[in-house]
């Protein structure tokens, strides 16, 4: 038996306040809408790549462990000049990590999670491993 195919990918987080991860992700970020059910919203990330964020009583906006939303760029230092500018405030600025091979920065979303802007150094990163 053939491994049966898989097309897309959506990871969903939990959210306090749509309006603000949706004005976050959708206006500061500029991912586009690509669905919105009302109570959760899907935003593209690439091409067959999406994020969903879907209101949740009791979910808090204190800093999110275990999860990190990472947006790969091969502009880590625009983003971070970009964002800053827009009175982003980062929990690291752009530096190199020896140990992955990546050149990173991190900062929160409205939501509390930590979102990482990557580049991979590392020649052994291959995205055409992921064309099925």
């Amino acid at each position: 038996m053939n491994r049966p195919p898989l097309g897309e990918h959506i990871t969903f987080l939990y959210v306090p306040q749509l309006e603000a991860a949706a004005q976050f992700y959708g206006e500061l970020l500029g991912l586009p809408l690509a669905l919105d059910q009302g109570t959760c919203r899907i935003y593209r990330l690439a091409a067959q790549s999406y994020l969903g964020l879907c209101q949740r009583e009791g979910i808090d906006s204190a800093p999110k462990t275990g999860v990190i939303v990472t947006l790969l760029s091969p502009e880590v230092d625009a983003w971070y000049a970009y964002l800053s500018a827009r009175g982003i405030a980062f929990e690291q600025p752009p530096k190199l990590n020896a140990t992955y091979g990546i050149y990173h920065c991190f900062l929160r979303d409205p939501a509390g999670y930590l979102v990482e802007i990557q580049r991979f150094l590392d020649p052994n990163w291959d995205r055409s491993a992921a064309q099925p």
